[in-house]
């Protein structure tokens, strides 16, 4: 099981850390270092300072949300990336959610996610190919563009820039049991948002006929620490924002997840709570149970004892969001 850091995205500002924490990474022989976006700071202005200071350690996006970007505005991202950094780009994508694909990028979220998903990645496949101009008859990712309101004067294109790779790493972040499947079909590998080592059978029809070298990369919040429950309140608040606030009453794709690992009671009491406005009771309402099995949170050796069930399963690769150095350099002792 190789390791990887997950920064995230920033806050209210650039997060001073996050050069420090990639360059300790790559020292300790970490394998990847991987940055996000919400609606702030973007994926890939982050990602190309690290590349910048850095020689090795490979570079993914965990993820670039697809409404953010065209298809082939996100393959130039990846493509310019990948020539930069030497062939170290992995292009990690997600579809979000109604709430921030309506609210923050003012288009529609499709009335059918798979097929736009699978779309989007062909048309950047294509681009990556570089096999010949890209063309789609697509429903929600047409190339060139044929809706009433165009002029009817597109041109298919292939892109200027020789890609460095046509086989540039795609991974997907899913979450739904469709999802996940189509994940394994069309993708490199799989960007689980939860991830829970004695859980697996949650995810065993959906991850049926894994293709050899498919990556399959959760993000995990670690932190060495002589107290657990204080340990786990990163966790806890992290997870009363995603599984409260971060989607609709009706449709929230995190909260269904929780829901899935056996928590629906506690789930739905999250989202009452942080929908009313009670955001702190919302994240004490979070069960520790559910924030310690998708963490590596406590001492040295209750993280080498929990960490042993990661590196049972089929996770390929574990990525970590580690607030300080020491853990970093525990997590690489360990993992040998």
């Amino acid at each position: 099981m190789r390791l990887g850091l997950a920064l995230g995205y920033w806050g209210r500002g650039p997060a001073p850390s996050h050069l420090d924490l990639a360059t300790e990474a790559e020292r300790l022989g970490y394998d990847s270092v991987w940055t996000a976006e919400a609606w702030g700071s973007d994926a890939f202005t982050p990602l190309t300072w690290i590349a910048a200071h850095t020689s090795r350690i490979r570079l993914g996006t965990a993820i670039a949300q697809m409404a953010a970007r065209t298809p082939t505005a996100t393959a130039m991202h990846a493509l310019t990336l990948d020539h930069l950094s030497g062939g170290r780009m992995m292009l990690g994508l997600g579809l979000s959610g109604p709430q921030v694909v309506e609210g923050w990028y003012g288009r529609p979220f499709p009335a059918s996610p798979l097929t736009a998903t699978r779309e989007y990645v062909d048309v950047v496949r294509q681009v990556l190919r570089r096999e010949g101009p890209v063309a789609l008859d697509g429903r929600f990712h047409a190339h060139p563009y044929r809706g009433e309101d165009g002029t009817g004067l597109g041109k298919p294109l292939k892109p200027i820039t020789h890609p460095l790779r046509a086989d540039l790493p795609l991974l997907l972040g899913a979450e739904g049991p469709k999802n996940i499947a189509q994940t394994v079909r069309i993708a490199d590998g799989w960007l689980p948002l939860y991830w829970s080592p004695t859980r697996t059978d949650v995810y065993q029809a959906s991850l049926a006929g894994l293709p050899e070298e498919f990556m399959i990369a959760p993000m995990a919040r670690a932190h060495v620490c002589d107290d657990v429950a204080e340990g786990l309140l990163p966790v806890k608040a992290m997870l009363g924002f995603y599984i409260g606030g971060m989607g609709h009453a009706a449709r929230n794709f995190h909260a269904d997840l929780m829901a899935r690992m056996g928590y629906e009671a506690e789930a739905r009491r999250i989202q009452e709570l942080f929908l009313a406005g009670r955001r702190q009771e919302a994240v004490l309402a979070v069960p520790d149970a559910f924030a310690d099995e998708i963490s590596l949170v406590g001492p040295r050796e209750r993280i080498a004892e929990r960490l042993e069930l990661w590196r049972k399963g089929p996770v390929t690769d574990l990525l970590v969001t580690a607030p300080d150095p020491h853990t970093l350099r525990v997590l690489a002792e360990l993992n040998g």
